[in-house]
């Protein structure tokens, strides 16, 4: 059955059973996961990062962007969570599915190389023989997290 709405229920970490018409939300995992909405049943995980997912809570509602596109799922849904309603968006061909996806990776290759910039702005050599080495970024938690989640023997 599709979904046309999605309550909110904030979590600390994944229940081992979801619930159609319910975004679990969890600002522990940096995550959101739902039952597709087509009704298809699989599992839609939205990570939260400056690359990925949004999340707006307005004290009642959700909202999600960019929009979900579950390109790799039989069923292929596109849509958006907007103040808890899903907004259905339309299909996408197999060449905008590639587009898309380049335009992802050029963007979060884009968004990485400026942090690494911005990590050695910070830190400016001051002798000449010095070797720079910009710090890595962060190991995301909430992906460390996720992959313990992910990977523990049920």
């Amino acid at each position: 059955m599709r979904m046309t709405h999605f309550r909110p229920q904030f979590v600390e970490s994944v229940p081992e059973r979801l619930e159609a018409g319910v975004l679990y939300v969890s600002m522990e995992l940096a995550t959101a996961i739902h039952l597709c909405a087509c009704g298809c049943g699989q599992e839609v995980i939205t990570p939260f990062s400056p690359t990925d997912w949004k999340l707006c809570f307005d004290g009642e509602h959700v909202s999600l962007d960019p929009s979900i596109g579950n390109w790799s799922f039989a069923c292929r849904s596109h849509y958006w969570i907007r103040g808890g309603k899903v907004r259905w968006s339309t299909a996408w061909s197999d060449e905008k599915i590639e587009s898309g996806g380049a335009h992802d990776r050029d963007r979060k290759s884009t968004y990485f190389e400026e942090s690494k910039s911005s990590a050695v702005e910070q830190f400016p050599v001051t002798t000449e023989s010095a070797v720079v080495v910009p710090p890595s970024p962060p190991a995301a938690p909430w992906l460390v997290r996720f992959w313990r989640r992910l990977t523990a023997e049920r």
